[in-house]
């Protein structure tokens, strides 16, 4: 197994490399609207590589990251989406990338009429660590020795509490186009930690990256070439999802996933997956009489904290469940039943989410309800009754 550093080396210069030149092997063909490319320098377009556009999900007005944003495309993509008052932040560990796309940062703004952009130095598995804040405190305290050498290590520590890259809980949406593969496998688990961390709550990334169909052996993970292109650090399909849940994420879907392989090595397919994950569902649960209903189309789904629900059931939620049911991905799937009489969230008593349990309608109308109604003069589902 090629070691963590010999990882990151191998991975900087590559990409250095594609700084100064295109090189067609660090990404696959992606088609971007035309229209939003127009204000972007033939420079970044030529020398910025990916496997798909998260930014076909981006609305106006967000905070965005863009992990290993190279030369800026995506990020100059965005700019136009989320407007002048959203703001997007390119991260990226190149020096060379990161010239290219500060350099026409300004280009950019000129040309769209504002400048809602800006690059930082850092590596994407560790937001919280300005590179360029602690290149300057070290040319001050330069390492000669072994003190020296762990006095930085304490000083790196004090910049990510103190002055961090990306504050918590402080970003719409984190987007990435096919780096995550690049990270090494040590730290992969820590990388989608920090996605959680910088997201607000209610949040969500948008992730497109390269997978694989089968595990990759352990000498394609050795091969330099394969992992500095996007091969040899691939999530299977499973394990590509399954990071986002263990990070503690909730309403994951495949947004888009390529069925042609971009290539097959030694028989084993690699494609372009785009991956949609929330934050949000941590916190107290409380009742208040709320029930949900799935109207389908499968017979019964089971969701992100093991509440197993037939279609056309009234099921007890807490109410946090039931108002992350209201929100994307989810409020499509469901209809929502009220109590009668509001229960006021400071008198909700705790609810227990590790049950699942249908709702009586009783527990919804009160128990003491016997309300006798007259025929409605409109119809029950909107329109002419004869």
């Amino acid at each position: 197994m090629i070691q963590p550093q010999r990882t990151e080396t191998i991975v900087r210069q590559r990409y250095a490399a594609g700084a100064k030149e295109r090189t067609d092997k660090l990404c696959c063909p992606v088609d971007y609207d035309e229209n939003l490319l127009k204000v972007i320098p033939q420079e970044v377009i030529e020398r910025d590589y990916g496997c798909g556009d998260p930014s076909d999900y981006l609305h106006e007005g967000e905070v965005v990251v863009d992990l290993g944003s190279g030369t800026g495309k995506i990020c100059f993509i965005a700019a136009q989406i989320v407007g002048p008052s959203g703001r997007v932040v390119g991260i990226d560990m190149t020096d060379e990338m990161l010239e290219v796309a500060r350099r026409n940062a300004p280009i950019v703004a000129e040309r769209i009429g504002y400048a809602n952009v800006e690059f930082r130095k850092g590596r994407i598995q560790d937001l919280a660590l300005d590179l360029e804040l602690l290149d300057r405190q070290l040319k001050k305290n330069p390492i000669t020795n072994a003190t020296s050498f762990l006095a930085a290590d304490e000083l790196a520590e004090e910049l990510r509490v103190k002055h961090p890259l990306i504050i918590s809980d402080s970003v719409d949406v984190v987007v990435s186009n096919c780096v995550l593969n690049l990270v090494e496998l040590k730290s992969k688990r820590q990388l989608f930690e920090e996605i959680f961390r910088i997201l607000k709550k209610g949040g969500r990334a948008v992730v497109c990256d390269i997978v694989s169909d089968e595990d990759v052996p352990e000498e394609m993970q050795n091969d330099p070439e394969l992992w500095s292109g996007c091969i040899s650090g691939a999530f299977t399909e499973g394990e590509f999802i399954a990071a986002f849940e263990n990070a503690g994420f909730y309403g994951i879907q495949i947004l888009k996933r390529s069925a042609q392989p971009w290539r097959t090595v030694q028989g084993i397919e690699f494609r372009s997956m785009t991956i949609e994950a929330f934050k949000g569902k941590q916190g107290e649960c409380f009742e208040r009489n709320q029930a949900v209903i799935y109207r389908g189309p499968f017979k019964e789904v089971l969701d992100d904290d093991n509440h197993r629900m037939e279609r056309g059931k009234r099921y007890a939620v807490c109410d946090k469940t039931y108002n992350l049911y209201k929100k994307a991905p989810y409020r499509e799937f469901f209809d929502f039943v009220d109590p009668i009489v509001d229960v006021a969230l400071e008198q909700a008593k705790p609810f227990d989410c590790s049950r699942t349990a249908l709702r009586h309608p009783k527990e919804i109308k009160g128990r003491d309800y016997d309300v006798t109604t007259e025929i409605h003069n409109k119809c029950c589902d909107g329109g002419s009754c004869c």
